[in-house]
């Protein structure tokens, strides 16, 4: 934009000084006075000082635009991370990375399993899966052992609890003495309960419907 107005601004000056030529070849500066040349000088600069104007404005809006199209497209492609980290979070998206494989064999009740759940989240997982049914918040293991089910759904025996997060962070919380995997093995010993580290582990997204039934946001 800022070369066109230049270009144009450059053609006007080569049309003017055509101009002034073709009137000087006529003999029409010659019939002017001094003091009329100087009022056709002063014109000449007052105009071509307009169209520097101009052009400065039309610059500093150029400038301006780019710069709101800048930060329009930075805060766009913050927004869309924020969405993205949400949606994984809540568990509408599936995600993929590091964590820990817990399976469990043998009897083991809802309220221990639950607790399992929760000492993986204390500890740091960011997403959790039992099986292949991701668990999002209000879910919860219920049942007696050997009929556990979780969304209404039966467990069953064995099934795998999946963590994402730290695994070394996830591993220790889970195994220090006096964790939850010795208190559960003391507690309940016919069931077995192995951690494994992995590099990459895989939960799926939730099928479960997360429109709330009470809750209404405030705007």
């Amino acid at each position: 934009m800022s070369f066109a107005l230049a270009a144009v601004a450059a053609l006007l000056g080569l049309l003017l000084v055509l101009q002034i030529r073709t009137q000087s070849a006529a003999g029409g500066l010659e019939a002017l006075t001094a003091q009329e040349l100087t009022v056709l000088v002063a014109n000449l600069n007052g105009h071509n000082d307009q169209l520097r104007a101009e052009v400065a404005t039309l610059d500093e809006e150029v400038r301006a635009l780019s710069a709101a199209r800048s930060r329009g497209d930075t805060s766009l492609g913050q927004l869309e991370s924020d969405l993205t980290r949400i949606q994984a979070w809540a568990g509408l998206a599936p995600v993929s990375g590091p964590g820990v494989l817990v399976s469990i064999l043998g009897p083991l009740p809802g309220g221990a399993a639950q607790d399992l759940l929760d000492e993986l989240r204390n500890a740091g997982a960011e997403a959790l899966a039992v099986n292949d049914v991701r668990v999002i918040p209000g879910a919860v293991v219920r049942g007696d052992p050997g009929q556990l089910t979780l969304y209404g759904q039966q467990l069953p025996d064995p099934f795998e609890v999946r963590a994402i997060g730290d695994p070394e962070a996830l591993t220790g919380a889970l195994t220090r003495v006096g964790g939850i995997i010795a208190v559960l093995a003391a507690t309940y010993p016919e069931a077995q309960l192995t951690v494994t580290p992995l590099t990459v582990l895989e939960l799926p997204a939730t099928e479960r419907d997360m429109q709330p039934i009470h809750a209404r946001p405030r705007l």
